[in-house]
């Protein structure tokens, strides 16, 4: 099962960079879409064998996940049954026969931090949420409980390794403590950052500024990510962070599962 995940930061501009071709390269069991900045029915974007599902935020030209599949979900949700969180399209999530899998765009906390109480209690209901999908109970909800893959724009580089110029941006939107802290929580709650898991020292980044050729001399931040529930620890194939794609300021993550 292959999945990929991009953060295309509007999806019109870059099916206008050659999104169809490189859609069709991925050969992917699914692909997830976050930043597509669409409400519904501003764009007709379909694939042969491929079914798609859609979270738009109320606010027009913002945020939006999207996933494309091959293998038909036995359920659908969009968002995370908290009111608070769920008018910004910010997840959907497929249930398959042995997982679920969540596309998720998690919320900036923006420059000086201003979105950073709001991000906090973001990740707490998010992380209570996952552990819910595992438990079977989801905000009182019964519903299968099953495993976790997690992929998207989680807007936080985890480690020093996980950007190129730690010391300078420690206070930074991306890099703040309190963010970096949520992460840690996640991950001690059961879940395994997949493409650490597999390189454990290897600098490699899924995010460049658009400012001063950042992406030309590599000054980047790996904030994309594919997580699992320690559940599928023994059917993680393989991971790869593809910046030889270009089209956003993201460049697509992918995972394979056996």
């Amino acid at each position: 099962m292959k999945l990929v995940s991009w953060n295309v930061n509007g999806l019109r501009a870059v099916v206008g960079k050659g999104f169809a071709d490189i859609f069709e390269s991925f050969d992917a069991d699914c692909v997830c879409l976050q930043e597509t900045k669409l409400q519904e029915g501003q764009i007709d974007l379909s694939f042969l064998g491929y079914e798609s599902y859609w979270n738009y935020a109320d606010k027009k030209g913002y945020s939006g996940t999207a996933i494309y599949t091959r293998v038909s979900p036995l359920s659908v949700r969009r968002g995370i049954g908290v009111d608070e969180h769920d008018h910004e399209g910010r997840t959907v999530t497929l249930e398959f026969e042995d997982y679920y899998l969540i596309c998720v765009y998690v919320p900036n906390s923006q420059d000086g931090l201003r979105r950073l109480d709001y991000r906090m209690s973001w990740e707490d209901a998010f992380r209570a949420y996952m552990k819910g999908l595992e438990a079977g109970c989801v905000n009182g909800e019964s519903v299968p409980a099953k495993p976790v893959v997690v992929c998207g724009d989680m807007n936080v580089a985890h480690e020093e390794i996980d950007l190129k110029n730690p010391a300078t941006n420690h206070f930074n939107a991306g890099f703040s403590d309190e963010e970096r802290g949520k992460m840690t929580e996640l991950l001690a709650a059961g879940f395994i950052d997949t493409w650490r898991l597999q390189h454990p020292d290897e600098a490699k980044y899924s995010w460049w500024s658009y400012r001063m050729a950042a992406r030309e001399r590599n000054v980047g931040w790996r904030i994309d990510y594919f997580l699992v529930s320690e559940a599928l620890r023994d059917r993680i194939v393989a991971t790869d962070i593809r910046n030889d794609i270009f089209g956003s300021d993201h460049c697509p993550v992918e995972l394979t599962l056996k």
